[in-house]
């Protein structure tokens, strides 16, 4: 891998920081106005990979490394850094809370109206919107598990008040977007032969059966993910969707609180605005919440004891959401014997069809078989469909004049957001769209992703390369000049169609760019991957240099002290070897030629010595 995990997030820390502390504050500014989602995104620049990143921590100022330091300079010193983010955090918390004391999550600026020159109105610019939900519960983790471990080793009191009072906040933003995604998630049914069913058929249908046969298949890969959504209790989507078991199905997130959605019972007060949204899953917000909720389940948050006893509750009813749903798009991408993965562009059930949402199901894809023991044939199946999208992504190809692929990328696949003229309040609003720009990012994680779990050596090497063209041509997008010099993004420097000259960074991109270099480091801090054939090898020598070495400790070569020296190095060394044969027989092999190269010119001098001039 050619990417440079660690510098490229130095670089980045220091241009966020370069750009975000001004005159000893944290500006929340960008390519947009500020809004719940976007300061989540400019916070997480820095905080996501001190959360994930073991090498990144910031939560022990006296281990914190000297180029990490140096790149964050800007808000202090090691021991300032961390109450500089304290700070900046408590900003964003206190921010996004109204009264009475609820935190809000508004899709603000973000949101789009469809028509170009309409304007939405201040009630939609309020209305909860997914992806800040998802952002909140990953910052919010975030924050506690930075402030769990900080909090040790502070002595004074005011900042011990100032840890306090953020961990209250953070909690209750993490409850509340947790209540969100729970009212946010909805069971769409269907007959097979209305036009969302029939678009599904048609989708998954790639050996010609006739619609009764497929049907009755999809009817029984699903009975599963079905009976478990029958059970499905807390929040919205459940068994009222699913009373005509004749009709297909579809599940997970739409793009805010759907209609009807039910409250969920909680033990302190908390305001559930009424919900908009219609009762449809979204591919985009779906896979949003679906990494988001990840980080609940993780090591780390269990660990370190972050979720209460109500969150804990709520934790396993989004678990619960996030298997059938994981599992529900997961058996739609590999039905049959040829995926419908593999049939490019996938098609939704409003009959839309997009390589973006192809990349968005191959995501879903990927962690269904992480939960599943992804053996290397499924994984090369899905590094070919990754392939073939960066071709016609025009990631790994140069863009043609008026190409239509590149609206992907810029703006954007924009997502009606049905229901959002519909407001609470009984007003009508116009249309509203929300633009999605990360095509580059997201194939760049999931190509990192594939190749951290391919157990070939040929395989994660063809996708090692793969990920090196998509950094190339995101690393290209940075900007090179103006107060937001090394964030992103210049699309302009990619694709020559564009004239652009925004200097503001969008972090909507940035953040995700720096999602795809924590994945990148962390697949470089495990084991290499292990080869039988160097393992053969290694276990070969090993043999023959344990049994040179003991030869030449019987033979007395341990009289003069500097051969009894080197004689002892070369055991440390043989030691070592047979210590990472298991985990890294390339290492071990090494290890072993440079001892038999050193035993023979022992037993070469030796036999000088005797006379033999063997």
């Amino acid at each position: 891998m050619q990417i440079q995990p660690r510098q490229s997030l130095i670089d980045l820390w220091r241009a966020t920081v370069d750009y975000s502390y001004r005159d000893g504050v944290w500006t929340p500014k960008g390519r947009v106005e500020p809004n719940s989602t976007s300061d989540a995104e400019q916070l997480l620049c820095l905080m996501y990979p001190a959360s994930q990143v073991a090498a990144f921590k910031l939560d022990r100022p006296d281990e914190t490394a000297r180029d990490l330091s140096e790149a964050l300079a800007g808000l202090g010193g090691a021991a300032e850094i961390p109450r500089r983010l304290i700070a900046a955090i408590h900003d964003y918390m206190q921010r996004y809370t109204a009264e009475p004391n609820t935190p809000v999550f508004g899709g603000g600026s973000y949101l789009e109206p469809r028509v170009e020159g309409e304007l939405l109105t201040p009630e939609q610019q309020r209305l909860d919107i997914v992806d800040s939900f998802s952002m909140s519960i990953t910052l919010s983790l975030a924050t506690l598990g930075f402030l769990k471990v900080f909090e040790r080793v502070v002595r004074r009191p005011a900042v011990q008040a100032q840890i306090d009072a953020l961990q209250e906040m953070a909690s209750r933003r993490l409850t509340a977007a947790m209540i969100g995604l729970l009212r946010s998630f909805t069971v769409h049914s269907f007959a097979p032969d209305s036009p969302p069913g029939l678009a599904l058929c048609q989708t998954v249908n790639q050996r010609g059966l006739p619609p009764k046969k497929i049907v009755a298949e999809l009817h029984e890969a699903l009975a599963e993910v079905r009976a478990g959504l029958t059970e499905v209790t807390v929040g919205s989507g459940g068994a009222e969707e699913l009373e005509n078991e004749e009709h297909l199905f579809e599940c997970g997130w739409s793009w805010g609180v759907v209609e009807d959605a039910p409250l969920v019972p909680t033990e302190e007060p908390l305001d559930q605005p009424v919900g908009v949204a219609v009762r449809r899953p979204f591919l985009y917000f779906t896979v949003v919440t679906l990494d988001g909720i990840l980080d609940l389940f993780s090591a780390r948050t269990r660990v370190l004891d972050l979720l209460n006893e109500e969150q804990q509750g709520f934790m396993r009813n989004l678990q619960i959401r996030w298997d059938l749903t994981q599992q529900y798009w997961s058996t739609l991408a590999s039905f049959g014997e040829r995926w419908p993965l593999e049939d490019i562009p996938w098609r939704t059930t409003d009959g839309r069809e997009s390589d973006y949402y192809s990349l968005l199901v191959t995501s879903v894809t990927v962690e269904a078989l992480v939960q599943r023991g992804a053996v290397d044939l499924d994984l090369a199946r899905v590094a070919q469909v990754l392939e073939e999208l960066s071709v016609r992504g025009r990631v790994t190809r140069r863009a043609l004049e008026d190409d239509p692929a590149v609206e992907m990328h810029v703006p954007g696949v924009r997502l009606n957001l049905y229901g959002a003229e519909d407001l609470p309040s009984g007003e009508l609003g116009p249309d509203v769209v929300w633009p999605v720009a990360d095509f580059a990012t997201a194939l760049l994680k999931r190509t990192i992703r594939v190749a951290s779990l391919a157990n070939g050596t040929a395989l994660r090497d063809r996708l090692l390369g793969l990920s090196d063209e998509i950094w190339d041509h995101l690393h290209q997008r940075r900007l090179t000049g103006g107060p937001a010099i090394g964030l992103w993004d210049d699309a302009s420097a990619a694709f020559a169609q564009f004239k652009w000259n925004d200097p503001e960074p969008s972090w909507y991109l940035t953040e995700r760019v720096m999602e795809c270099l924590a994945v990148a480091a962390n697949m470089i801090d495990k084991d290499p991957l292990r080869n039988d054939r160097l393992m053969g090898t290694a276990q070969d020598l090993a043999i023959e240099a344990n049994h040179l070495y003991s030869r030449e400790l019987l033979c007395g070569a341990t009289d003069a002290i500097p051969m009894r020296k080197q004689l002892e190095h070369l055991g440390r060394r043989l030691e070592r070897a047979r210590t990472v044969i298991d985990s890294r027989p390339g290492t071990a092999l090494a290890i072993l030629l440079e001892v038999l190269g050193a035993l023979d010119a022992l037993a070469a001098a030796r036999r000088s010595r005797q006379g033999d001039p063997e």
